[in-house]
């Protein structure tokens, strides 16, 4: 038996709780893994209130709160290529094991090993945030001294979309609260406070003729207040906000096999995809991590220390 924190039911944070299970068994396609540090994610939040169908693996609850993990294998399922019992890797927990535990199950073909020289607590982050970075930018396909804006640039997936933006050689503007200023000018921001000052005119006064592209992490009113600034619609980017096609844009294609974690474990050795980790906590302490990711106030990216 181990430890694992999720929720009994869908719901809010009311519904979150630690209980005991015992080791999953890996399925045709999983691996079992002894969880060392699992990223924490909107996502998480947004699952654990049922507003996404079809990554919960037809689990029963309660269910194990969590997306992607980085640990070692301890044992494989059926039709598994690649990885060896011993090894360490990370990767996305896409058939509803959950990462906020001691041991899981991830997807085989949705989980690399760790290269040597990355440590398991960057590897946590680059399921989700790292990944997502790079299908953001690819996307775009914007060329060196292109013109970039990241609105909602404070976040664990914000700053990976800066960062390596900064590593292409793209001028970044990117959007965010006072608390979010400092992580993003570290990584090379040009940052307007959405708090203190007009979004429109400061991005207007930055970049005249209009963006070369947009990445959207914030959705909502927000990406509406910015998407004209993109110089073609097109050139608009949303992560998070499927309604993005209504303003002429496209919502984040991404890919989650094998060979783009493995690209972005490069990237990330190569210091164009270190996360700006910002907070560890301990597994006891996982609904404090959640509560921070989810009051949308997390600068940088939050993870849980398991093992």
């Amino acid at each position: 038996m181990g430890q694992a924190w999720g929720f009994g039911r869908y719901g809010g944070p009311e519904v979150q709780e630690f209980f005991e299970r015992p080791d999953p068994v890996p399925a045709r396609g999983e691996v079992l893994i002894r969880v060392e540090v699992a990223g924490v994610n909107p996502l998480d939040h947004i699952l654990r209130a049922g507003l996404v169908d079809g990554l919960d693996g037809g689990r029963p609850f309660p269910r194990v709160l969590g997306m992607e993990a980085a640990g070692t294998v301890l044992a494989r399922g059926e039709d598994v290529d690649g990885l060896e019992v011993g090894d360490a890797v990370f990767g996305f927990a896409l058939t509803g094991g959950g990462t906020y535990a001691e041991t899981t199950v991830l997807s085989a073909p949705h989980t690399a090993r760790v290269p040597d020289g990355l440590s398991a607590t960057v590897a946590a982050t680059l399921p989700v945030a790292g990944t997502t970075a790079v299908d953001a930018l690819d996307q775009l396909g914007l060329p060196a001294g292109a013109t970039v804006l990241v609105n909602g640039v404070g976040g664990g997936v914000g700053l990976a979309v800066a960062r390596l933006a900064v590593g292409r050689g793209l001028w970044v503007i990117g959007t965010g609260s006072t608390a979010k200023r400092e992580h993003a000018e570290a990584v090379g921001v040009r940052f307007v406070d959405y708090t203190a000052e007009d979004v429109t005119a400061a991005a207007r006064e930055l970049v005249p003729d209009g963006f070369d592209g947009i990445v959207d992490l914030a959705g909502g009113a927000s990406l509406r207040t910015v998407a004209p600034l993109a110089r073609n619609p097109r050139d608009v980017i949303s992560v998070g906000d499927m309604s993005v096609p209504e303003l002429g844009g496209r919502f984040v294609e991404r890919r989650t096999d094998r060979r783009n974690l493995e690209r972005a474990a490069r990237l990330a050795l190569d210091g164009l995809l270190t996360p700006v980790i910002t907070a560890v906590h301990p597994l006891s302490d996982a609904p404090a991590a959640l509560a921070t990711v989810e009051s949308g106030h997390a600068s940088g990216k939050v993870v849980i220390k398991v093992a």
